[in-house]
């Protein structure tokens, strides 16, 4: 009790600290086991947060081998896969339902097996493409039975979003086959369909002047949030990913060489001095929160914990400068596998050399290239 109370204090201020010691105090005193892992299963709240509390005594506990992490993990996954069949039309639910469970009833046999199971992520992703097109098919098709989908549905659902058609051709062909298979339909309308489409890059990149712009904003405005900062420098100049970023600890960084070790890349990156005092700024940041966190990135949700940042801050951070990060990492990634061996850019970023096959002037489309040559001229 008093190494978890020394411990509150020093990441909380006097007054959260002392209500969380009450709150600790009435569970200790409700008659119930106090063993560390019962304790903690006590301390949550219902919801979607399990409160500042059960994640403080969480992590307390794992970090001295008192307690295994809750399943506060699966309940979010299992609260947002719920949302997205509930979103569907009634006479279509069910078998959604049916295939949100043989999609979890799989990943556990893959994990048993040993192969890649599918991520809370990938499977919820799929059930939203599901859900949007029961909605497609019951607003703009009229029609509400899976047996009465044709191509000609599915066609135009995919016309919607030419930029998804691979991605939500992939999930419904695993869908149809699933309903073919249980008999809610006879016949697999996904089946003959190709995701047509240029294989090469298909995104926005952005120009010239509009990278001196972001440059000189993250370098000169001391206004921006020192996370918009380091996440914007490190996509612009090293084409780091949000995740590379969003899992960088403060080990990683090596002072003396000004290097830093992103994600999957075999060698350290060194860094440029405007990028370096991004970090710098960065961890400045961290150190104001007083936190135990090893993340260089922290958050006022993460700074009590030792996870990091999560998907959905990361990616929100560059929301102030008007361009996803994404956009502006294919724009380093586009430049460089055109100036250079493409195998070498495979190599320094820890990539599969077909990654960045799509970024070569023969795959992206010519009008494209011309705009990003005339940009880069």
């Amino acid at each position: 009790m008093q190494d978890f109370t020394t411990d509150l204090a020093a990441k909380y201020s006097v007054g959260r600290a002392c209500t969380m010691i009450t709150s600790l105090g009435r569970l200790l005193r409700d008659g119930q086991p106090n063993l560390p892992q019962s304790v903690l299963e006590r301390s949550r709240r219902p919801g979607r947060s399990m409160g500042s509390l059960a994640r403080a005594l969480e992590t307390f506990f794992i970090s001295r081998g008192l307690a295994v992490a809750t399943d506060q993990a699966e309940r979010l996954a299992a609260g947002r896969r719920q949302r997205r069949v509930l979103a569907v039309p009634g006479p279509l639910r069910p078998s959604v339902e049916a295939f949100s469970d043989f999609m979890i009833r799989s990943r556990e046999r893959s994990r048993r097996a040993g192969t890649l199971p599918r991520t809370d992520g990938t499977i919820e992703a799929a059930l939203a493409i599901v859900r949007d097109l029961a909605l497609f098919l019951t607003s703009e098709r009229g029609k509400e039975d899976w047996a009465l989908t044709d191509v000609h549905d599915l066609e135009a659902f995919l016309a919607g979003s030419p930029k998804a058609r691979k991605r939500r051709l992939v999930v419904l062909g695993q869908f149809f086959r699933f309903a073919r298979s249980r008999k809610i339909v006879l016949v697999d309308p996904a089946h003959g369909l190709t995701a047509r489409g240029p294989s090469g890059f298909t995104g926005t990149t952005l120009r010239l002047d509009q990278q001196r712009l972001l440059f000189r904003r993250w370098t000169t405005d001391p206004a921006v949030h020192p996370h918009e900062a380091l996440l914007g420098m490190l996509a612009l100049l090293h084409g780091a990913s949000s995740r590379e970023v969003k899992m960088l600890h403060a080990v990683d960084l090596d002072f003396r060489a000004r290097t830093a070790r992103l994600g999957d890349r075999p060698h350290p990156v060194p860094l440029d001095p405007p990028s370096w005092a991004a970090v710098e700024r960065c961890l400045a940041h961290r150190e104001d929160q007083k936190t135990d966190n090893p993340h260089v990135m922290v958050t006022r949700q993460t700074k009590s914990g030792r996870g990091p940042a999560s998907t959905a801050y990361v990616s929100h951070v560059l929301d102030a400068c008007g361009f996803p990060p994404r956009m502006i990492r294919c724009t380093r990634l586009l430049d460089l596998v055109n100036t250079m061996d493409p195998k070498l850019v495979a190599a320094a970023f820890g990539m599969d050399p077909e990654a960045t096959m799509i970024y070569l002037s023969d795959r992206i489309d010519e009008t494209r290239l011309a705009e990003w040559a005339a940009a880069n001229d």
